[in-house]
Order: C-alpha cells, then sequence, then structure tokens
C-alpha cells in the first residue's frame, strides 16, 4: 500500500517495506509450490465400497477344462455264433448296446468318449446253442487297457448254475441285469431275541 508524506513544498510517494511487489510474487509461487507437492504426495483415498469376493475369484481362477478320453472297443468271433450282443459304456453314466453280425475274421468296432477312462467295460454274448471264440478289447487313448478271450463250447440247453455262460466280459464291470438272477439285496441286521435264562435249580 502506497503512503503519501508531504515535506515543505513538495510531496513524495512512499511504499511501505512489507508490501513490495517482488516479495508478494515469491511468497504466492512457495504458497502454489507447496499445494502441489501436498496433492502429490498425499495417499490415494481408499473406495468405501468393498470388492466383488465373486468377481475376483472368477478373474483369478480360470475355470478347469474336463479331459475327455477317446476309447475304442473291439469284439471278434471266430465261429458259429448268432445273435451276438456287444455291450459297451458308452459315457461316464450310460451303457449302449448293439447286435453285430459277426462272422469269422471280422471285427466290430465302436467308439466312445469318457471322462473317467477306468470306466471302460465292454460285454460280448452269443446265443446259445452256438460255440465260438470270442474275443475282446478296450483301447483308451491308442493304448490297449484291457482284453479278454473265451472259448464258449456249444450247449444244447443254458447251464443253470453259470448265468454268464456266453458272455465275454473286459474291462470294466457294466452290472448289467442277468436274466433268471435277482439283483443283490442289502443286508438288514435284525437284533436277535431276547432269550429267557432259566433260573438255576438247587
Amino acid at each position: 500500500m502506497a503512503t503519501t508524506v508531504f515535506l515543505t513544498g513538495q510531496f513524495r510517494t512512499v511504499i511501505s517495506g512489507h508490501m513490495v511487489p517482488g516479495k508478494r510474487r515469491r511468497t504466492a509461487a512457495a504458497a502454489a509450490a507447496a499445494a502441489l507437492m501436498a496433492a502429490v504426495l498425499a495417499p490415494p483415498v481408499a473406495s468405501a465400497q468393498p470388492a466383488d469376493p465373486a468377481t475376483t475369484d472368477a478373474a483369478a481362477a480360470p475355470p478347469e477344462t474336463q479331459i475327455l478320453h477317446n476309447v475304442i472297443y473291439r469284439a471278434r468271433a471266430d465261429g458259429t455264433s448268432r445273435g451276438a450282443v456287444v455291450a459297451y459304456k458308452m459315457d461316464d453314466a450310460n451303457v449302449n448296446s448293439a447286435q453285430p453280425t459277426l462272422l469269422p475274421g471280422q471285427t466290430f468296432e465302436i467308439n466312445a468318449v469318457l471322462a473317467d477312462p477306468t470306466l471302460a467295460g465292454m460285454e460280448l454274448s452269443i446265443e446259445w446253442p452256438y460255440g465260438s471264440n470270442l474275443h475282446c478289447e478296450i483301447l483308451v487313448d491308442d493304448q490297449v487297457v484291457a482284453k479278454a478271450d473265451q472259448f464258449i463250447a456249444p450247449r444244447l440247453f443254458r447251464p443253470k448254475d453259470d448265468p454268464l455262460y456266453g458272455v465275454l466280459q473286459c474291462g470294466a464291470p457294466l452290472n448289467l441285469p442277468i436274466d433268471g438272477v435277482s439283483p443283490p439285496s442289502t443286508p438288514t441286521e435284525t437284533p436277535a431275541p431276547p432269550t429267557d435264562e432259566a433260573p438255576p435249580q438247587g
């Protein structure tokens, strides 16, 4: 702020020392620099909204892909055989069957896809009274994992004590129902009846 001082016959303008323009500019520049440094060095403000854990977990862990295995079932009957039936595991939970004409020297082959290769299994059966050499094998991803051979002798009647006569099993069991055989029932424990002990005779 400027102050006018009157002296004898003349006047002179005096500028106060604390209002020097250069000093005021330096003070304003220093204040602006301090504000800028405070803005740069201040920690960021945390968001009040929590992150969605489902979104975080989904982004962190990619979904697992299920590995499937190619399974090849092969069956052959060398001999006179009619009414051949090939049952096989088509996937992890279902069984399918086919009725090919098995002539000597010909091989029946079918493909399936399983997630668990240990479940691959098949059964080859022929009608009695015919007899034949039966052969079956299972390949998982082009590797032989099971094979079986059995000679079925011709019979006039189906043996009653062998319900699986004429059936060749290969690989994991299919647990198919068998004609004339009831499925095993789960045993239930029954408590023994109490016994009345006779008093000792003296």
